[in-house]
């Protein structure tokens, strides 16, 4: 009996071994199996094979360390010294490389300072009609909805045929813009005539930039009063377009 395997060396009878060898010839070599593929009994469920040397058939059953399975949508597989989980972030951020995190990663809001993320206009020719000196609202008015609680508002407007009867004792229009019901700029200086017409017209613009510190819809809108109570004042009288522009800009 010396007609070994080509692979693993197992001793198998030959053909010159008598036939009363065989059974201790097949025994040597059943046990030379079994002694061979022992390391591949057990393991449980999960695990894998792992070479424990270089010899062959040596194997060991392992439960594998380096790996993390995705749990939620978006989640990313990446690696610290094993594979690792990074969870998905939260809405409108941004996947940033940043070495003093363990997997290399993270999860940012961007940097969007002095940038404008977005533009808002709306014009109106609505007339509007005063006898009081409380401010009344225009129909000069809209809303944006700011991308980032650190963004600020630049608001431009121009006020167009803004009107006064000559004849009043006080030839003054007062303008302000509220954002919702809160007064944020008022004109420092009344708007006055001082020709002598039956009607003086002028337009009006400013511009103010704001910091609502929101992410939620927000309105801006433009008032005028009388500067004296019960003389008649107007906007847009023949129809004039009046614009309003709302520019949300990157802290």
């Amino acid at each position: 009996m010396a007609n070994p395997t080509t692979y693993f060396g197992w001793v198998m009878p030959n053909s010159a071994d008598l036939v009363t060898d065989l059974p201790a010839d097949f025994n040597v070599f059943g046990q030379g199996v079994d002694t061979s593929m022992q390391d591949l009994l057990g393991g449980t469920t999960g695990q894998v094979l792992s070479k424990t040397s270089g010899t062959n058939m040596d194997f060991t059953w392992v439960t594998p360390t380096d790996q993390t399975p995705l749990t939620t949508k978006g989640d990313l597989f990446t690696f610290t010294t094993v594979d690792a989980r990074l969870g998905i972030g939260t809405n409108n951020q941004v996947l940033t490389a940043d070495s003093a995190q363990a997997t290399g990663m993270k999860w940012a809001t961007p940097s969007s300072g002095g940038k404008v993320l977005q533009v808002v206009a709306a014009y109106t020719t609505t007339a509007t009609v005063s006898t009081s000196s409380t401010f009344a609202t225009t129909s000069l008015t809209a809303s944006i909805t700011p991308t980032l609680n650190t963004s600020k508002i630049l608001i431009m407007h121009n006020l167009q045929e803004v009107y006064k009867n000559s004849g009043d004792t006080e030839n003054s229009v007062k303008i302000r813009l509220v954002r919702g019901t809160t007064a944020i700029i008022t004109s420092a200086n009344q708007l006055g005539w001082t020709q002598a017409s039956n009607k003086l017209t002028v337009s009006q613009s400013s511009s103010f930039l704001d910091s609502p510190a929101t992410t939620s819809s927000t309105t801006y809108t433009v008032q005028f009063a009388s500067y004296v109570n019960g003389q008649q004042s107007y906007v847009q009288l023949a129809n004039g377009e009046s614009s309003i522009i709302l520019m949300e800009i990157g802290a």
